[in-house]
């Protein structure tokens, strides 16, 4: 996500980067000097984000790809590149809901085949209970593991977006529809959807739980 604020500034150069941002500060002055004009005293982290911004925009345009002049061609490619890699990062959100929709349909399953077992099960038999418990809670956690992968994985995906709007004439995304969202650091304004959905999971799995030691309470 975008980078947030620097330490109050100290110097010409931290002026400049404090008035316009770790992102633009890096994108007019060039990742290397961007880094290099950061003072010791404003932390490792600063420091680690300048440096991994920089890293990715460098891998992006092969190293000092980003400051050679700009033609109508290499323009019209850089469009269509993005265009395909927004769609891209689209797509990975389309397998995170079909992901979704299939855990779910597993977990309906597999509950239901143990509602209609204990119709005709026999009384003092609880213990079979856990062989769908063991079932449900790994997939539980595979579920959990899944949809964290594909939230990482779109993390990313839309850096690499908003390195790539820096060619071009707008940044819907990056650094206008995500700034007016809070950057996701506020819940009241915007809650992302995938760090909620990862955490539905690992409620499923603590009902099981629950629900397994209720009933072997009760049967004893």
């Amino acid at each position: 996500m975008p980078l947030g604020g620097l330490p109050a500034p100290i110097g010409r150069a931290d002026e400049r980067r404090a008035s316009l941002g770790c992102e633009e500060y890096i994108r007019i002055s060039g990742p290397r000097a961007a880094l290099l004009s950061l003072s010791p005293d404003q932390g490792g982290l600063v420091k680690d984000q300048v440096g991994r911004a920089a890293e990715l925009r460098e891998r992006l345009w092969g190293g000092d790809g980003a400051s050679q002049p700009s033609t109508v061609g290499v323009e019209a490619a850089i469009l269509e590149q993005y265009k395909l890699y927004v769609e891209m990062a689209d797509r990975v959100s389309q397998r995170r809901a079909l992901a979704n929709t299939f855990f779910l349909s597993l977990n309906t399953a597999i509950l239901t085949l143990v509602g209609v077992s204990l119709t005709a099960r026999a009384p003092g038999q609880q213990w079979w209970l856990l062989v769908p418990l063991v079932a449900l809670l790994g997939e539980c956690f595979a579920w959990y593991y899944l949809v964290r992968s594909y939230r990482l994985l779109n993390a990313a995906k839309y850096e690499v977006v908003g390195a790539l709007e820096e060619r071009l004439p707008a940044s819907p995304y990056w650094r206008a529809e995500w700034w007016a969202l809070g950057e996701g650091r506020d819940p009241r304004r915007y809650w992302p959807l995938s760090h909620i959905e990862q955490w539905v999971p690992l409620l499923f799995a603590a009902t099981y739980v629950a629900g397994f030691a209720a009933f072997a309470i009760v049967e004893a």
